[in-house]
């Protein structure tokens, strides 16, 4: 991936974005592109940085530390955790990244939590992931869960809850991926008013197949991967 390639991906997609939030009503500034360099060469964040853009985000704990080690380090880049974290992995997850997308159960935000306080660390930027779709595959509270959960995330003194994230269901319905995101989005308005602690201010939804249908829906954040950096 060339610094031109990328610069004129980027262009295409922050043309979409722009188009997507004119129809929402909204201004673009308030999405944020996260671009996915999962299964990408670390010639792929090399690119990403190029173009000014300063967040990545990696799937597995193991690909961003070997990434890391062949850059050299971070490279000033804030790095997302958006995949499934094993408990297992949580203390080398919150030593390799910034951010953690992925808090799908209250066992490990208890740990993120615990480690944090063991390395007298400051709080960690979260997400909790919730599961709108009904989908069993999917991670994450649902339901009446997700009031409850969350609200006991949030108790956590080592963990700052920057607002949800969501995977939709992969599919061509329009009408499931709607209602899949404005669920969402509609959950985390009643978390606002509902939870002191909760900050609400980010909605990590929408990927390249479905990002435009998520800003039309309230998304402040895309996680962009084929779309912007070509297939794996």
């Amino acid at each position: 991936m060339t610094h031109d390639r990328i610069e004129a991906r980027l262009a295409a997609v922050e043309a979409r974005i722009a188009r997507a939030a004119a129809r929402a009503g909204r201004d673009a500034d308030e999405v944020e592109l996260l671009p996915v360099t999962k299964g990408h060469p670390v010639t792929a964040i090399e690119a990403v940085r190029s173009v000014g853009l300063g967040r990545i985000g990696e799937n597995r704990v193991d690909e961003a530390e070997t990434k890391q080690t062949e850059l050299g380090g971070r490279k000033a880049l804030v790095w997302h955790m958006i995949g499934r974290l094993q408990r297992n992995k949580a203390r080398r997850a919150l030593a390799a990244f910034d951010v953690i997308e992925s808090v799908d159960s209250l066992r490990l935000a208890r740990t993120l939590d615990r480690i944090v306080g063991e390395e007298g660390r400051a709080p960690v930027e979260v997400l909790v992931q919730v599961n709108t779709s009904g989908e069993d595959a999917k991670a994450g509270f649902e339901g009446g869960d997700a009031l409850s959960g969350v609200r006991e995330v949030c108790e956590l003194r080592g963990l700052r809850v920057a607002g949800l994230m969501t995977m939709a269901p992969y599919t061509d319905d329009e009408t499931v991926l709607r209602t899949t995101f404005r669920r969402v989005r509609e959950l985390s308005e009643q978390l606002v008013n509902a939870i002191p602690g909760y900050e609400g201010r980010v909605l990590s939804m929408g990927m390249s197949n479905d990002f435009e249908i998520a800003i039309e829906e309230g998304s402040t954040r895309v996680r962009l991967g084929t779309v912007l950096l070509g297939e794996r």
